[in-house]
């Protein structure tokens, strides 16, 4: 079923409107968090399949105002360039340096190369774009398969490593699955409806994996928190003041001046205990009300010593 005007299915069109709203959504989480790099990959694959679903969905079009042969290449680009990332993908969200080379290298010289020479320089030459595509997919379809097999050696053994579940390494392994298949799909002309369904798929696999991942990190780290936190509200008083300390960066001398302040005594009796002049109390003090950041001396108690 056609949409829009378009040679655009209704499937695609799903799959187009979905994965921008799900984009929106995880710009804004990136946003608050652009240090996550595990986010910013996703984001970028997410952006892919977003212009992989319009451009292979609207062209080409003969009733498009712009050339068909400009048209096909942007078609055929987007699914080139989501087939060139995903190794990538994998290989720094899971760190998985053993295919390094594939995610590099490899998809360079077997998947792009072959796009730019067959399908856009050919192509543009012949004017024949079927004659073109198979040419241009000749390569990457033997390749997928050779790389395919190194890549799932590299998960399985890192998973491993990492005490991961195994059912992750399928589904990494299954997710990889379209990605072999793209290059025989375009090389019979498949369907559109064939092509989105498939390689979106592999999208929703992946989504599904990044997620569940997260869930578990983020659980993980909440479990460290709370052990931290429960040692901490176990200390005694002196050990959470010495802590405290610690985390302001005060000295050895500044502890000991801060030690008598929170205990309520004046800096002429301060400096009569620690043998030094009361000037040096005073000049102690600033300092430590200053690291502190605090202007009283119940302020600083209730940070050094109630917490």
């Amino acid at each position: 079923m056609k949409v829009l005007n378009s040679d655009m299915e209704l499937v695609t069109l799903i799959f187009l409107i979905s994965e921008t709203i799900l984009l929106l959504y995880q710009i804004l989480f990136y946003l608050q968090n652009p240090i996550d790099k595990k986010q910013g990959y996703y984001l970028m694959l997410l952006f892919l399949f977003v212009i992989y679903n319009l451009f292979g969905g609207l062209f080409p079009d003969p009733n498009q105002n712009f050339s068909i042969v400009v048209q096909n290449i942007l078609a055929y680009g987007s699914g080139f360039a989501v087939g060139c990332y995903i190794p990538y993908y994998f290989y720094k969200t899971y760190d998985l340096r053993a295919i390094r080379f594939h995610a590099v290298w490899g998809v360079g010289m077997f998947l792009f190369l072959p796009f730019v020479i067959f399908i856009v320089i050919e192509y543009i030459v012949t004017g024949k774009i079927i004659q073109s595509v198979k040419h241009g997919m000749i390569i990457p379809f033997i390749y997928a398969f050779y790389a395919m097999y190194n890549i799932f050696i590299a998960i399985r053994s890192k998973l491993k490593e990492d005490g991961q579940q195994d059912f992750q390494v399928m589904l990494i392994f299954v997710s990889f699955v379209p990605w072999i298949s793209l290059p025989g799909i375009s090389y019979f002309q498949g369907s559109q409806i064939l092509e989105v369904s498939v390689m979106n798929t592999s999208f929703v696999l992946i989504s599904f994996l990044f997620f569940y991942t997260n869930v578990k990190e983020a659980r993980k780290k909440n479990e460290i928190l709370l052990q931290l936190l429960s040692a901490e509200n176990n200390l005694s008083v002196e050990e959470r003041f010495d802590l405290k300390c610690d985390e302001f960066k005060l000295t050895t001398r500044e502890k000991d001046v801060a030690v008598l302040i929170c205990q309520g005594l004046k800096y002429k009796d301060i400096a009569d205990q620690l043998f030094i002049s009361e000037r040096t109390v005073t000049k102690h003090s600033q300092n430590i009300f200053l690291k502190v950041g605090v202007s009283s001396r119940h302020d600083l108690n209730r940070v050094l010593v109630t917490g």
